[in-house]
């Protein structure tokens, strides 16, 4: 599994610390972004290329891993893109079902609320939790694409 990874400048500092997390789990990482701590970036820049990266990926072997302030944003624009389910997580718990029901292919954390351990172990609960199978949980997920291609007809 590949872990396309970005955030702005309030995330950077838990971006780089994560990234060291999933590399010593045995993840290959790529870092879209930002290289370096920049006070002015902005967060759709760098969601826009993990989520690109996922969209991507027919095979769903490729996820993502968004951070900001509140979380909040990155996961706005992720949703934005095709085949995206991007879901902001503030607990393990929360991780486990999201991931359960909906397939989350994108975690979106906040760094302002979100500290590096509890990070460590959304992340954890996230990848480790299957997707239930379960024919009602496949029929939402149909619905939303559903949606999402009425939407590009219209």
């Amino acid at each position: 599994m590949v872990f396309h990874i970005g955030s702005d400048h309030r995330g950077y500092d838990l971006k780089e610390k994560l990234k060291g997390y999933l590399k010593d789990s045995g993840y290959e990482v790529v870092d879209d972004g930002p290289m370096a701590l920049d006070p002015n970036d902005d967060y759709p820049k760098y969601a826009s290329v993990v989520a690109t990266q996922v969209s991507a990926d027919t095979y769903g072997q490729t996820k993502g891993i968004l951070i900001c302030g509140s979380g909040a944003g990155v996961c706005v624009v992720a949703n934005k893109f095709p085949g995206i389910r991007a879901g902001l997580i503030s607990v393990p718990d929360q991780a486990y079902a999201a991931k359960e029901d909906d397939d989350i292919n994108i975690l979106c954390l906040a760094s302002e609320f979100t500290d590096l351990q509890t990070a460590k172990m959304i992340i954890a609960s996230w990848i480790q939790t299957p997707f239930s199978n379960e024919e009602k949980d496949k029929r939402r997920l149909r619905e939303i694409a559903e949606i999402e291609s009425s939407q590009k007809q219209g």
